[in-house]
């Protein structure tokens, strides 16, 4: 595809990081409105993880007393938690969906702005799978599952991957026969460990956590025409006057942080032909 986003189906996965669980994030939440005065907190979709952690090590490791505290769970869980007065000022959402939920929700969303783009992959354990099998080409998915055996995704009634894996689905004429056969997921890396344990055959990721995982290969790229493009809208929440919460949104978009994100296999947002290909 000549871009960030092309090589991903054939490059080896790196070491893979599980990301908060809902449970989890929503108790770092809890406990950050008491955090020492400073702290900004940011809100990230679990599939930004490890690019987000090292982006938060780069800008903070040149700014001194600037402290960074990252969330990590489904862009759902995160909203929500917003929508209920979480400390988070900066939020990066996988879909426009959860971004669109908070400004419906009357939630102060400021400087708004398509941050990244990702692709949808068809993954499975890295020691079982057997061949490529690329999705509308290559045969029917629930050929990939034996009886009893399930496909792992994010939760297609709120997880974006899953709401993107449902759309794609649909559009391949298979999603009255896959549904009663998915492992639901509370989050993209929850659908990701399924397959690296092996208690899945195969699973729907983006292909940026098939990228971060040595536990699974990725098959296939689903075809771009059987889904919403998959963007990540970044804002600033109720951020009047927070000025290391501004800034940190603005480096976001810089070369830095954008080579950071190219190297964990996100495309630029402004890069519309990631999506045209």
């Amino acid at each position: 595809m000549g871009n960030a986003l092309s090589s991903l189906a054939m490059a080896r996965p790196r070491a893979c990081f599980i990301s908060l669980r809902p449970a989890l994030a929503l108790a770092a939440l809890g406990t950050a409105g008491i955090a020492q005065a400073g702290t900004l907190h940011v809100a990230a979709a679990t599939s930004m993880t490890d690019a987000m952690n090292e982006a938060i090590a780069a800008y903070t490791a040149e700014r001194a007393g600037v402290n960074i505290v990252p969330v990590y769970a489904s862009s759902s869980t995160l909203a929500r938690q917003i929508a209920n007065g979480s400390p988070a000022r900066v939020y990066i959402s996988a879909n426009q969906k959860w971004m669109d939920w908070l400004e419906d929700e009357g939630v102060n969303v400021q400087q708004r702005v398509d941050l990244l783009q990702n692709r949808l992959a068809l993954v499975a354990p890295a020691d079982e799978a057997d061949g490529d099998f690329i999705p509308g080409e290559s045969g029917r998915l629930a050929s990939l599952l034996s009886d009893g055996e399930r496909l792992a995704v994010g939760d297609p009634d709120h997880v974006p991957a899953g709401i993107y894996a449902r759309q794609a689905f649909e559009a391949l004429g298979e999603w009255e026969a896959l549904a009663p056969r998915l492992a639901r997921a509370s989050d993209v890396r929850s659908a990701l460990a399924l397959v690296e344990r092996g208690e899945t055959p195969a699973g729907v990721v983006y292909q940026t956590d098939a990228q971060a995982s040595d536990g699974v290969t990725t098959l296939g790229l689903f075809p771009l025409d059987t889904h919403d493009p998959i963007v990540y809208p970044a804002a600033l929440i109720s951020a009047q006057g927070n000025d290391d919460a501004s800034a940190f949104r603005a480096w976001l978009e810089g070369e830095e942080a954008t080579a950071i994100f190219a190297d964990h296999g996100f495309a630029s947002a402004r890069d519309h032909s990631a999506q045209d290909q």
